[in-house]
């Protein structure tokens, strides 16, 4: 029979059935609803025999395969045993699916089990076929030549449908030559080998016979489309990805797979093609170039389904391409995971439904709105099952026969066609609002785009613009006209800038920004404008846009950081930024999953890790910092923030350096790390360095040379600089006998060097340090042995004069080290600031927590000041007094750091604070 005898001759077709099941008058099924399609019919009548072939259930990989293995029995050959074998499977799932035993997962996966197994049957086939002819091919090595059939969009992400072409690449691992026949004769290259294979692939799968197609087979995703070659070797893909690879076709890659042969998946060998698709697909910065070329892209498909319905109405209802059908949520889905799946590997992920929850979970989308997108998705997937149930069409336009539609409504649960449209609509609104939020961004700025090749149309563009400004602003944009960065960018990266100038200029004229951010934009801006993708993301996100105006305009400090640090401006994209503290336990999880995620793809090498901890940590610290700024968080929050940020980032490198760490001797290291300083006191700031001592309990022979390692190993890992810069500067000075000292050590001499056990002690300085350390992490054994030694040292008998001339021989040496202008107050180390304070409240500690043990908490000054004057040994009012003094000196000290500005002010301005330090010093210290 010919490919036009059997798509045309319809003489085997009962007559229609005009009334839809269940409706008065309409007929009964003896096969279920399923029996209502048109399709379903014809596969009774022309399989009856066969249909029971398959196993009962959904089809699974091993149904088909003992299904195929049947009717090969029953004398079809493979091209017929194939043909058949779709048709059972699609017959069976029509039954379960209308009847709404098998869920939207089971009929997708069942259709991808066909393809995969169906391929690679028939590869197996035409491998041997080619192979008595031209003989195996091989490489220069002498081993077989693999051939990879990936499997792209649907096919790739497990999620074909039921009447659905599949799209495929074939790509081989390595050009040579095959051996030749039995008698060493026609030997071909691997290119021209595989070129034949895939032409015999074509014919077993694709082609049109008495039985009909396995799969519509399209080629058109393949290096340089359609007029491309058929197959390509690795090397010919990683170039072109490389050099010719399009913004669109990363959408297409990241759903792609290797789907067969079998046994490339088992043997590992596909694995291969993982190092060229994802750095082609997923790149290392936060990349919203991709959302123009995805609105291009959209517009172009809209417009070819404007065409196609252009006289021809009924077209226009399609749930696939139609607005708010299921390609926009794939679009809206796959945007966001391209944008960050390049610094955030859990998004890396093919089917839409699981991408949904993940974007969620990572705060790119609320629950809310991925659950409604993930509810649409189902729903308008099973119509488009349920249209190509009706005839096997691939069409995705909702039929106009009301008995049609009547039929639908009620395989998905509605009493009539009306509350099934409804429905419909609802779902489609919903998934247009949220594409249109996505991509609505800024549109074309007429004024700013076009060609732009000579100097002359690049000074009158800016000169446009420059009539927007005055003043200061105005004088450094100007510099921009003969600027190198300005004018090496492309069109249409100069046409971004240009309209985010525009934008600037009318918040600047109304009040929304200051003048100082916009001059502070400027300076920050200009040296990453060859990385176009920040300035794709302000004119996308207005709110990034202005928040960031804000943030630069509060301080200086932030303009260095995100100088530093580009890539951190994503996170004001977050909604719930203002509205949420640090998370360390989820801090940690995301850690976790981001690392797993490395893991599958075998990209969790020691420089990735090293990189996912400085992008995270350099995130989550930007995000206090924008809280900090903007007035949300107090200054003894920021700080709590700070350093419960820098004890995750301890917890999380530990673990994943001891993972690593070669001369590992059990599972868990018996180490702990003690806090001391800011860290200690929960007291830390931006940029602040940790005081950290590492002790443990380990009775094995080589615990010391091994724990040396592994905190060797630790500090490299914290302060090494990378293409991310580093995480903390580590100082291990306060640990027994200092820097002289081991850099690991047992917890039994730490102990007793603490508590003046020997002839090797510790000073009084290092007992005022542990008034202010604490257990971070490690051991859990060692936390209340810890405690135990700190609370023994804090509250050990001393002599009151002794301590207090120790004290303020420290003091005195400390301000040596601080000269301060005269008439200059520095809110740190000028009598009456904050390091008097500090030194106080480590005398009544040290001194007092063994007769008040309110007092040994390290909850840190203002408390302890506040208690001190609780139980007595400060007058009524002066540890208050004192407390708000600490405050405010340290709110001072801490916005003069945010602004790059000196910590000294006249003596004049914070004269209240000062008589209160110094008040609290007399009546202490004397």
């Amino acid at each position: 029979m010919t490919r036009s005898q059997s798509t045309d001759d319809r003489s085997d077709l009962a007559t229609p059935i005009v009334l839809a099941p269940g409706a008065p008058g309409a007929p009964d099924l003896p096969h279920g609803l399923s029996s209502y399609s048109r399709f379903v019919q014809r596969l009774h009548r022309r399989y009856a025999d066969e249909l029971p072939l398959l196993p009962p259930g959904p089809p699974t990989r091993d149904s088909l395969s003992a299904a195929y293995a049947a009717l090969q029995a029953k004398g079809l050959d493979t091209s017929a045993a194939l043909r058949v074998l779709r048709q059972l499977t699609l017959e069976r799932l029509a039954q379960l699916d209308c009847s709404r035993q098998a869920d939207l997962a089971a009929v997708t996966q069942g259709m991808t089990w066909l393809a995969e197994v169906t391929l690679d049957i028939a590869w197996q086939q035409v491998m041997a076929d080619l192979d008595s002819l031209h003989g195996a091919p091989t490489k220069a090595n002498g081993e077989r030549a693999e051939m990879w059939i990936i499997g792209m969009g649907k096919l790739g992400a497990r999620e074909l449908n039921v009447s659905s072409d599949i799209d495929l690449i074939y790509v081989y691992d390595e050009d040579g030559q095959t051996l030749g026949n039995s008698e060493g004769r026609n030997k071909v290259s691997c290119q021209e080998y595989f070129t034949r294979a895939v032409k015999r692939m074509y014919a077993l799968i694709g082609d049109t016979t008495e039985h009909g197609f396995v799969f519509r087979v399209d080629l058109a995703l393949r290096p340089n489309g359609n007029s491309g070659p058929s197959v390509v070797s690795l090397d010919a893909l990683e170039e072109y990805l490389l050099v010719q690879g399009r913004e669109w076709e990363r959408f297409a890659w990241m759903k792609s797979r290797v789907v067969a042969p079998r046994s490339a998946m088992l043997n590992g060998s596909a694995q291969a093609l993982r190092g060229v698709v994802l750095p082609f697909v997923f790149r290392r910065y936060l990349d919203y170039n991709v959302f123009e070329s995805l609105r291009t892209l959209h517009q172009q498909i809209r417009d070819h389904a404007a065409k196609r319905s252009a006289g021809h109405p009924e077209r226009a209802n399609d749930v696939k391409l139609s607005r708010g059908g299921i390609r926009e949520i794939e679009f809206t889905v796959q945007l966001l995971q391209v944008v960050r799946g390049g610094q955030f590997p859990e998004l890396r992920t093919r089917p839409t439904l699981d991408a949904l929850q993940r974007v969620a979970k990572a705060g790119l989308m609320p629950q809310a709105t991925a659950d409604a997108l993930g509810a649409a998705y189902v729903f308008l997937r099973q119509v488009e099952h349920r249209i190509q149930y009706l005839d096997d069409q691939q069409t995705h336009v909702l039929p106009t026969r009301d008995d049609d539609l009547a039929w639908i409504a009620q395989t998905l649960g509605h009493p009539n066609a009306c509350a099934f449209l409804s429905e419909l609509d609802a779902h489609r609104e919903v998934v247009a609002q949220e594409f249109d939020t996505l991509l609505g961004g800024d549109r074309e700025c007429k004024t700013c785009n076009g060609k732009n090749g000579k100097n002359s149309r690049e000074h009158a563009e800016l000169d446009a613009v420059l009539g927007d400004f005055s003043g200061p602003v105005r004088e450094r944009l100007a510099q921009w006209a003969d600027n190198p960065r300005v004018q090496s960018l492309r069109d249409d990266a100069r046409g971004r800038l240009m309209r985010l100038l525009q934008r600037t200029a009318q918040w600047l004229d109304v009040g929304r920004v200051s003048e100082e951010a916009v001059l502070r934009m400027a300076d920050w801006i200009e040296p990453l404008l060859r990385r176009e993708s920040y300035l794709a993301l302000m004119l996308e996100r207005p709110s990034v846009h202005e928040r960031l105006l804000r943030l630069l305009g509060a301080a200086k400090w932030p303009a260095r950081y995100l100088l530093q640090h580009p890539g951190v401006i994503d996170e004001l994209a977050g909604g719930n930024l203002f509205d949420s503290r640090f998370d360390a336990a989820e801090f940690e999880a995301e850690l976790q999953a981001r690392l797993v995620a490395l893991q599958r793809t075998g990209e969790d090498d020691e420089e990735s890790l090293l990189n996912l901890l400085r992008r995270a940590h350099h995130a989550e610290q930007f995000r206090t910092l924008a809280r900090d700024v903007e007035g949300v968080l107090t200054v003894e929050q920021v700080a709590d923030d700070l350093s419960a940020l820098a004890d995750a980032v301890l917890r999380v490198t530990a673990r994943w350096c001891w993972s690593r760490l070669k001369t590992r001797h059990r599972e868990e290291p018996a180490i702990a790390i003690i806090g001391y300083g800011k860290l200690g006191g929960k007291e830390l700031g931006y940029g602040s360095d940790l005081d950290i001592v590492f002790v443990y309990e380990d009775e094995d022979e080589r615990a010391q040379e091994i724990y040396a390692a592994y905190v060797r190993k630790l500090i490299n890992w914290m302060t090494v600089k990378t293409a991310d810069g580093d995480l903390y500067e580590i100082d291990t000075a306060l640990r027994p006998n200092g820097n002289s000292g081991l850099l690991v050590t047992r917890f039994e001499a730490y102990a007793d060097y603490q508590q003046q056990r020997g002839s090797n002690t510790a000073w009084t300085w290092e007992h005022q340090a542990m008034t202010r350390a604490r257990f971070v992490m490690g051991l859990p054994s060692l936390a209340p042995q810890f405690d135990t030694v700190r609370h023994a040292v804090i509250s050990a008998p001393r002599d009151a004069a002794s301590l207090k001339a120790e004290i303020v021989a420290m003091r005195d040496k400390v301000r040596q080290g601080h000269p301060v202008k005269a008439e200059r107050f520095d809110v740190k180390h000028s009598p009456g600031g904050m390091v008097d304070a500090e030194f106080a409240v480590q005398y009544l500690v040290l001194l007092h927590t063994a007769a008040h043990p309110e007092l040994a908490d390290n909850v840190g000054n203002i408390a302890l000041l506040i208690r001190a004057e609780a139980v007595g040994l400060l007058p009524l009012g002066m540890g208050q007094a004192a407390a708000n003094a600490y405050r405010e000196l340290r709110r001072v000290q801490h916005r003069a750091r945010l602004n790059e500005e000196p910590t000294d002010v006249p003596m004049a301005s914070l004269a209240s604070e000062r008589d209160a330090v110094l008040a609290l010093w007399r009546v202490v210290m004397g």
